[in-house]
């Protein structure tokens, strides 16, 4: 894949021409201002990203390991459940609190209902999504 430097990043020349062309047009936003913004939200987020993704891979590693233990064996849900629990993957309730729609795009105050955020080529619920966004 072909790649271009700029802000310090190394980027692909399709999603560079997607950003350029597609996204950022009507935004009010332009690429001289948007790639170093970019790079600085990376610098900022990726060392964490990368801790959470390592975080992640141990967490997959123990439970498949779990499973491996406990092939051919009868599942017992309030053990599996106690291990999950255990090794942090499932997390304590949290205490009780209210989101408010100050400082909320409008689109998203004023609208209710959930809002479901997927990979357009893995939307699982919209063929005809998928048909719009890929053309």
């Amino acid at each position: 894949m072909d790649r271009v430097a700029g802000a310090g990043l190394q980027v692909a020349n399709t999603l560079k021409a997607f950003i350029e062309t597609e996204a950022l047009p009507g935004t009010g936003l332009d690429a001289a201002g948007f790639w170093p913004a970019y790079a600085g939200l990376l610098a900022v987020y990726a060392p964490r990203n990368a801790v959470l993704l390592q975080l992640r891979d141990a967490l997959q590693a123990r439970i498949d390991d779990w499973h491996r233990a406990h092939r051919g064996k009868t599942h017992d849900a309030a053990a599996y459940t106690g291990f999950l629990r255990e090794i942090g993957y499932i997390q304590p309730e949290p205490p009780p609190f209210s989101v408010g729609t100050e400082n909320v795009d409008a689109e998203i105050a004023r609208i209710a209902g959930p809002r479901l955020v997927v990979p357009v080529e893995q939307c699982p619920l919209c063929p005809e999504c998928r048909q719009r966004a890929l053309g």
